[in-house]
């Protein structure tokens, strides 16, 4: 049997939003230098502060590209304010959930939607109260251990 349900093993198979995006309004890379796991992720934002677009490249592990996968198609329509309300447990819980070792993923995609928000923001000299106390270079608090690169990266997701 799996450890990992359905939903995770679609979205690591076939993500969503995945690649590049030429000119990004915001963008913010994320990882763990212990485990190895690094997100981008690319917004595209309109005049009405509603994000249009986002793509991710992610190196790591099945569950991280999920993540990657599954947080990038919740943030697109949202606005920016709704966008910085998505917590890695709506993340968690899209994805019919995760093995314990691996609820760090869930983390780090939370973690980089809000650092390409906050690279928006940054460049349009806009505050948003989702991002008040947010630092994007401050590392979450012990929420790598344990992790491994359990599988082998599809060649499509190996350049961030």
């Amino acid at each position: 049997m799996s450890m990992y349900n359905e939903t995770v093993i679609e979205h690591f198979s076939n993500p969503h939003n995945v690649g590049d995006m030429e000119n990004p309004d915001g963008e913010g890379v994320y990882g763990s230098p212990v485990c190895g796991d690094m997100m981008k992720i690319m917004i595209r934002v309109d005049e009405n502060d509603v994000i249009t677009d986002a793509k991710f490249k992610t190196f790591g592990c099945g569950s991280a590209i999920a993540s990657s996968s599954i947080a990038t198609d919740m943030v697109i329509g949202k606005t920016i304010e709704d966008a910085l309300t998505v917590t890695n447990k709506q993340v968690l819980d899209a994805l019919g959930g995760l093995p314990a070792i691996k609820i760090h993923c869930s983390v780090l995609a939370d973690h980089a939607i809000k650092s390409a928000i906050y690279d928006y923001a940054k460049k349009r000299g806009k505050t948003y109260k989702g991002l008040e106390g947010f630092d994007p270079d401050a590392d979450e608090e012990d929420t790598h251990h344990g992790c491994d690169m359990e599988t082998a990266l599809p060649e499509h997701l190996s350049d961030l």
